[in-house]
């Protein structure tokens, strides 16, 4: 069990105290929040009891780094934000960990009970405004209330009764200060770190296991609730020799060397695939919502999670087997589940295809450094990270529109973090932030668009405060080039409206701000740049891209906003499919 120490326990049992006694015993070791007086009473006890509190400069940011440290360490994370406008700040964070099923606890504070109803300084239902982004959400009226809802939000952010994500809790401010009457800080117990174990029936093992023995071009879609245990996705994989495809909430779980690892050839191995097993993901717009359209050859659906949304949403499977997926990976590993008669040479096509698409990407970046406009090609910009960095044990994050298209097929090692089925812009610097603190001991480059990096660019501060040490290499093509680039394409009459930043300069920002700072015009300039930045960390690299090369997202149709799918070509064989 966490200590406590003596000096702690001694201090009077108010509210606060329990609520940090509590934080200690689920493993907690930080929060991350920006000051406010209704929250310090939390702020105050949270520092005794030895936590570190890390404060930011605006609290979505907070939130945004506590998603980062639940997405990479897979336990709950903490957040407090202050009371009125300090909760509505956050309210984008609090929808973005939702989206992405992250285990976060937001705290906050209401004004005095006796003030509640008047008109009191920045009163709001603030419960009831997050309630719909958020698993549990609740006030601690009464300090006889407070180890049962304690409870209660952690069990939720954890997954326990369905899908993992944000609970929020908050509190009168009197009520923090006032002392806890049911609370002994030597006696917490009981304190969940992870959600209970959920085995699989062995009837549904027995149904799985003979369907993946049937298939013939099985694949394997993994997500969040694969995170626990990677060995078990790598032991299945080789037992079956089934292709993988990870999504953004599992990447970084399956070697990228892998056999079966084939990101490249996605799409086909989603249409080709006679077998698709997924293991605690969500059918979701990033998989064309489970369709016969984007599955054309799919005979079979195996789904494993805990949960409805990881087991039945969009379309029912063929085979369910609910339990925690790892569990469910291992107990159908050591059954016979390698296919009967696979088609090897589907599997080889794929994996040679994969590697001479990856390949053709190195040979085309090198060979285009610039586009039209003379500006850094953003492949070029990737393909120097790539070769500078080589580090697999780097934690790569990408933020963007435009950037993130184009990180998504080059970056290698893969982003370990991204802005999600959310999309929200602005993730970059908080969440390099928070992986910098998490893992000291290892590199940490976030790439991030010129727009999104508008969002949370003050975070630069927090950064230098905290001794975070993240390296930020800033895409600046100087607009918001999708929308930009659609403008272009579909509204001629005005085709720059509001879609052009020009002239910032990023680098200067970063220099204010005490980080070491760069900026890079010429492709030559960019690997001594990055080398000399990995050693002066915390430090900002502003590239010069160009805004002229279409990413491959608005290629695909991104920008349309097509009706029935995120990407033309899978509304189209929808729309072809309904006729």
């Amino acid at each position: 069990m966490p200590h406590l120490s003596e000096a702690f326990l001694a201090r009077p049992r108010t509210v606060a105290h329990a609520v940090a006694a509590f934080l200690v015993r689920a493993g907690v070791r930080r929060i991350y929040g920006l000051t406010g007086s209704h929250i310090k009473p939390i702020w105050e006890e949270a520092t005794h009891a030895g936590l570190q509190v890390v404060d930011v400069r605006h609290e979505v940011a907070a939130v945004h780094m506590a998603q980062a440290e639940a997405d990479l360490t897979g336990q709950l994370a903490v957040a407090t934000v202050t009371t009125g406008p300090g909760l509505t700040n956050a309210v984008t964070g609090l929808a973005a960990a939702f989206s992405a099923r992250s285990p976060v606890l937001v705290l906050s504070a209401v004004p005095p009970r006796g003030q509640l109803g008047l008109g009191a300084l920045e009163e709001l239902d603030q419960a009831g405004l997050v309630r719909p982004v958020t698993r549990f959400a609740r006030t601690v009226g009464h300090d006889r209330q407070l180890l049962p809802f304690l409870h209660a939000a952690v069990a939720a952010a954890l997954g326990e009764d369905g899908p993992s994500g944000p609970a929020y809790l908050d509190f009168p401010v009197d009520v923090l200060r006032g002392l806890a009457r049911w609370y002994n800080p030597g006696a917490i117990g009981g304190v969940r770190t992870a959600a209970n174990p959920m085995d699989p029936d062995d009837g549904a093992l027995q149904a799985a296991a003979s369907a993946v023995r049937r298939s013939r071009r099985p694949v394997v879609i993994s997500g969040r609730g694969a995170a626990p245990r990677p060995q078990a996705i790598v032991d299945f994989l080789d037992a079956t020799g089934a292709l993988y495809l990870d999504t953004p909430e599992s990447r970084g779980l399956v070697p990228t060397t892998h056999a079966g690892y084939v990101p490249a050839v996605r799409s086909a191995a989603m249409s080709q695939a006679d077998t698709v097993i997924t293991i605690g993901r969500r059918l979701d717009f990033a998989l064309g919502y489970g369709s016969p359209a984007v599955f054309g050859s799919a005979r079979a659906f195996v789904r494993i999670g805990r949960s409805f949304e990881e087991l039945a949403e969009n379309r029912a499977p063929e085979v369910q087997v609910k339990g925690d997926p790892c569990r469910v990976l291992s107990a159908l590993t050591e059954l016979d589940v390698a296919p009967r008669d696979p088609d090897t040479a589907w599997r080889e096509r794929l994996c040679g295809d994969d590697r001479r698409r990856r390949q053709d990407w190195v040979v085309k970046a090198r060979a285009t450094p610039y586009g039209p406009d003379g500006r850094i090609h953003p492949n070029a910009l990737i393909e120097v990270l790539n070769r500078t960095l080589d580090d697999p044990q780097a934690l790569l994050i990408a933020d963007g529109g435009d950037i993130l298209s184009f990180a998504r097929v080059g970056l290698q090692p893969p982003a370990r973090l991204d802005t999600g089925t959310f999309g929200s812009l602005g993730v970059g610097v908080p969440f390099a932030v928070a992986a910098s603190l998490i893992h000291p001991d290892r590199r940490v480059v976030a790439v991030i668009g010129d727009g999104a990096f508008g969002f949370n660019a003050m975070e630069l501060d927090t950064a230098r405060r905290c001794g975070a040490r993240p390296v930020f290499v800033i895409s600046n093509n100087q607009a918001w080039n999708i929308e930009r680039l659609d403008h272009v394409e579909n509204y001629a009459a005005n085709p720059r409206f509001n879609t052009e930043l020009p002239g910032c300069r990023y680098d200067l920002i970063a220099s204010a701000l005490g980080l070491h700072a760069q900026r890079v015009t010429r492709i030559e300039e960019l690997e001594p740049a990055i080398r000399h930045a990995l050693t002066a960390a915390p430090a900002l690299i502003d590239v010069q891209t160009s805004g002229a090369v279409p990413s491959p997202d608005f290629s695909a149709g991104l920008a349309d906003l097509p009706d029935l799918h995120v990407l033309r070509g899978w509304d189209a064989a929808e729309r072809e499919a309904l006729r």
